[in-house]
């Protein structure tokens, strides 16, 4: 269980983040919606997917070279107060600096806004916690080449990718075929909040582990 509890929270993550509207799907059925064409919104999901493991990736690539030559007991105190930090300035700042793409954007387009956004908001830094016992130099890991360690971090951004575009794809086609937007009107909830109380939290635990 040692070494398939971060495999099982990148998985875990990935969902939550797929089913996180500010991550993309909300995006991917209002593209549907405008075009009015369900394949549209299948088109979006996978450039959606294809920029937020992007985001993630650039993070796995710093804690590999982090986890290489830094304490991991500093490595994780240091990244708690980041996400704390990070869930400060998103919540004072973050509403107010909004990646603005049109409904015209093409799918190149689209990857690049979902960069930028899974970047903004600290999905990277959500993942820090699963990546570091594997890729840290007293994980799994430890006494293999530097190699071994991005071929991993790498397995772990294609899980936590394909359990994102699984939700992703589950939320935006319940949405756009039976949900319908209406539910944005009468049950839709603060995310922010939410996405905030977990970068805290995840912080917190990261701290005092």
């Amino acid at each position: 269980m040692d070494t398939l509890w971060p495999w099982l929270m990148l998985a875990g993550l990935g969902a939550f983040h797929g089913l996180n509207p500010a991550m993309g799907w909300l995006f991917a059925v209002a593209l549907g919606v405008h075009r009015g064409s369900a394949v549209a919104v299948a088109r979006a999901v996978p450039a959606i997917a294809i920029g937020h493991a992007a985001s993630i990736a650039v993070v796995a690539g710093v804690l590999i070279m982090a986890g290489l030559v830094v304490d991991p007991a500093i490595l994780r105190t240091v990244t708690g107060a980041m996400l704390i930090g990070w869930a400060a300035i998103h919540l004072l700042y973050g509403h107010r600096r909004r990646v603005r793409i049109g409904m015209t954007t093409g799918l190149a387009g689209l990857a690049v806004w979902s960069f930028l956004m899974a970047t903004a908001h600290g999905a990277g830094l959500m993942a820090l916690p699963a990546l570091m016992p594997l890729c840290v130099t007293d994980g799994p890991l430890a006494g293999i080449d530097a190699s071994a360690s991005a071929a991993t971090a790498l397995a772990a951004v294609g899980v936590h990718t394909a359990a994102m575009l699984a939700a992703t794809a589950a939320a935006a086609f319940a949405v756009y075929r039976f949900v319908g937007l209406g539910i944005l009107r009468s049950g839709w909830i603060n995310v922010d909040l939410v996405w905030t109380a977990v970068l805290v939290g995840t912080g917190l635990m990261l701290i005092v582990a």
